[in-house]
């Protein structure tokens, strides 16, 4: 199997979040906090958000897992923070697509390293790793 630089690129993305995680930890105060877990390859995660007037202020995440599982809960809490709870989850449906494989609409959506992950969508029992998190703040909002 051939690699491109992309493919690289997008590895040293993935592994850069995995081993520094960008806002690991617990928030104070009055707190969505929702645990997932993956059974089938052991991933775990804890995830709180504050989320006042309908938009996602805060998001950090605890948890133990593969580089994916970990990777993608640091890149999708950077991008969420400061959103509209309607955007985060618009963005979930286009990264659940992107897993899927689809051609995705990124338009009005900063993605920022996201697109690292997209080809998690070439191993279909990795898949599930990569939307832990995603599947998390979808069910943190939706509850609230």
């Amino acid at each position: 199997m051939a690699f491109n630089n992309l493919d690289t690129l997008y590895r040293q993305v993935i592994m850069d979040h995995y081993k520094n995680p960008r806002n690991k930890g617990n928030l104070d105060g009055d707190t969505l906090t929702v645990d997932m877990n993956n059974p089938t390859c052991g991933d775990r995660i804890q995830l709180n958000m504050q989320v006042e007037d309908g938009v996602v202020k805060d998001a950090k995440f605890e948890g133990e897992g593969c580089s994916i599982s970990m990777a993608s809960a640091s890149m999708m809490t950077q991008a969420i923070k400061g959103l509209e709870v309607e955007k985060a989850l618009k963005m979930s449906e286009m990264f659940s697509k992107m897993m899927l494989g689809e051609d995705v609409d990124t338009t009005g959506l900063d993605v920022g390293d996201i697109e690292a992950l997209q080809g998690v969508s070439k191993f279909p029992a990795r898949i599930k790793c990569a939307t832990l998190c995603w599947k998390a703040m979808e069910k943190g909002v939706k509850d609230e």
